[in-house]
């Protein structure tokens, strides 16, 4: 029982109710902060820049948990700032979400065939020359 009033004075809060509030404020920001790291991890495996859907993920994700922590809090500056991010962050999310479903809905051209070819054809060079 020591353990827990020690931890209510370290977060600045009086009642349990108030520390599992303070606990969904530190959940949501490790979700917003893990958007960052995926970000990372897939870049370095790429060697460039690139921005994976599970970035907008998370970023929804932490961001609602925020937004929730923000409201209970009554913080109209994390609230604000959280609510237009959740807008991006959904509006990011359905412009790929569209462009996935228009390419599936897509007819192959003749040029996506001859794009495809020479790209193998590239890809054997490569084998006969290695």
């Amino acid at each position: 029982m020591e353990f827990l009033e020690t931890l209510k004075s370290v977060m600045n809060v009086e009642t349990s109710g108030q520390l599992v509030w303070v606990m969904v404020g530190f959940l949501g920001q490790a979700m917003f902060s893990a958007r960052f790291i995926v970000q990372w991890f897939v870049s370095e495996k790429a060697k460039e820049s690139i921005v994976p859907i599970a970035f907008w993920y998370f970023s929804i994700l932490g961001g609602m948990t925020l937004l929730t922590y923000a409201i209970w809090r009554r913080d109209p500056v994390i609230i604000c700032g959280q609510a237009g991010g959740l807008l991006i962050y959904a509006r990011n999310l359905w412009f790929i979400h569209s462009k996935r479903a228009r390419e599936a809905d897509r007819v192959p051209t003749d040029s996506d065939a001859e794009r495809f070819a020479a790209g193998a054809a590239a890809v054997e060079t490569e084998k006969k020359k290695g």
